[in-house]
């Protein structure tokens, strides 16, 4: 029986934590490759599962949008339902929607935005936290929140951004960021026997990031919570354009493909009314 060829896009969520990164490589388990296995149990895609970001080993997501051409002839939620039964449990497809014509999900987005997660507080005292230990990073010594921010405005706008990442094939560092933000979320409601813990949650987003960008940012906004860089420390770091200029990269367990945002002609959940990857 003849199968019709479908390009659809899809909405995925994944715990990263046991995973090299999103892009397939040889003899290790990636996002990508899991994709593509648990597809080809049950159909024969057309070329590769492409993504719009592709995160680093141990990163998270919560909206990364992916698309691949696939021969189906049921309907878009039998496909998503077959993909996920077939899927490790860390990996979901969240919504699946037919892509629109010219839609590739790295090369057509305008905005992505990450948050990294950060908690203050000694990881061995604190103990054990099923929703924290794999999605944030403990931080023992207390941050100026205030000087974060201020070294996070100096990076808003269009930077050449070598210092904090590296490019892919070749491509240019310059990106444009459009906001950065630190919010402190206090744990108010914590149980009696536990200690109030500060949490402090970075929100980033820009037209794009260079490999390791966020991380190596979040590691120089710590040099200057803990005091340990100045403001102008992280202005001259910038402006040095230089990898040897650049703090320590924060873990990747913290991070989070957050969204990804497309032109509205391009923007597989537009015309079908569903919000944008978020």
């Amino acid at each position: 029986m003849d199968l019709s060829l479908l390009s659809v896009c899809g909405l995925v969520s994944y715990d990263g934590s046991d995973f090299h990164g999103f892009q397939v490589q040889e003899d290790v388990s990636t996002i990508q490759g899991a994709l593509e296995q648990a597809l080809a149990r049950f159909c024969s895609p057309v070329g590769r599962v492409a993504g719009a970001g592709r995160t680093d080993s141990g990163v998270h997501a919560s909206g990364q949008v992916v698309a691949v051409q696939v021969p189906w002839r049921h309907s878009l939620e039998q496909l998503q339902n077959a993909w996920n039964v077939r899927l490790p449990p860390a990996i979901v497809v969240r919504g699946l929607t037919l892509a629109p014509a010219g839609f590739h999900p790295r090369f057509s987005a305008e905005q992505r935005t990450y948050r990294y997660h950060l908690i203050e507080g000694d990881r061995a005292t604190l103990g054990r936290s099923p929703l924290t230990d794999r999605f944030a990073f403990y931080v023992q010594q207390p941050l100026v929140v205030e000087a974060m921010q201020a070294a996070a405005a100096l990076i808003v706008g269009e930077h050449d951004f070598a210092t904090f990442g590296q490019p892919t094939r070749g491509e240019s560092t310059v990106r444009q960021v459009y906001a950065v933000d630190w919010q402190v979320v206090s744990d108010s409601l914590a149980p009696l026997d536990e200690a109030p813990k500060r949490r402090l949650v970075l929100t980033i987003t820009a037209n794009g990031f260079l490999r390791n960008m966020v991380r190596c940012l979040v590691g120089a906004f710590l040099a200057v919570g803990r005091g340990g860089w100045s403001l102008e420390a992280m202005a001259d770091a910038l402006a040095a354009k230089d990898r040897s200029r650049t703090a320590p990269p924060a873990p990747p367990n913290g991070l989070i493909l957050e969204q990804v945002v497309y032109p509205d002609h391009l923007d597989p959940w537009h015309k079908s009314g569903q919000k944008s990857s978020k």
